[in-house]
């Protein structure tokens, strides 16, 4: 359930519509740091003063980005899509500390969970607007997303979260993508990348190096 809530804020509530795709994909990038810090509560992991330092820098470029480079104007470019980002940084780690505890296969568990999410889903599409079918790029966008985004990356991922002794220390190697994504993002989406964008970035980035380190 929790899976479906997030990709219900994420693509039915509009968070990827109501920010540029450059600040969405940098503010999701911090569920790692959500992910350590909710399992200090629910997996009774020790949080060091290198988790709460990197907290502070990570979140502060979470400010910047949002304010377009102007973090004490706290003017920010769409305060609710930024709301509903850091809420699904929560609803994700939330999701993988409860699949820590599940005994379940990890294929087998995700499996579940997307065919009955997928089923939920596709029955709020039927009564909320029909089904319409795509064209063919989009055919193939939607085969990407859950083949890779969606299939062999999660098993391993799940598996890592399972076999790691510290969720703190794998979380950090999600952050080995973004730049990357900016790149994407200008080549694929034509979005201009601002410097604020890099900046904010490299400070998330900072902050969980930190964080890493620290230990």
């Amino acid at each position: 359930m929790l899976l479906i809530l997030l990709y219900i804020i994420l693509y039915f509530f509009s968070a990827y519509d109501l920010l540029p795709a450059q600040e969405a994909q940098t503010i999701n990038y911090t569920w790692a740091l959500m992910f350590a810090y909710l399992s200090v509560l629910f997996l009774k992991q020790k949080l060091t003063k290198g988790d709460v330092l990197a907290g502070i820098i990570c979140y502060f470029g979470v400010l910047i980005i949002s304010t377009k480079g102007n973090p004490f104007s706290l003017d920010f470019s769409d305060l609710f899509g930024i709301i509903l980002a850091l809420i699904s940084t929560v609803l994700w780690a939330l999701y993988w500390i409860i699949n820590t505890n599940s005994k379940a296969d990890a294929t087998v568990g995700l499996f579940s969970n997307f065919l009955v999410g997928t089923i939920l889903i596709g029955l709020y599409v039927v009564f909320v607007g029909g089904i319409n079918l795509p064209n063919l790029q989009a055919t193939f966008g939607v085969i990407y997303v859950g083949f890779f985004e969606m299939g062999i990356t999660f098993v391993f991922w799940l598996k890592a979260v399972i076999l790691t002794p510290s969720v703190s220390k794998i979380s950090n190697l999600i952050f080995l993508s973004p730049f990357l994504s900016l790149v994407f993002i200008y080549f694929f989406v034509g979005e201009e990348i601002l410097l604020s964008t890099i900046v904010a970035l490299f400070l998330i980035i900072s902050g969980l190096v930190i964080q890493q380190k620290w230990k």
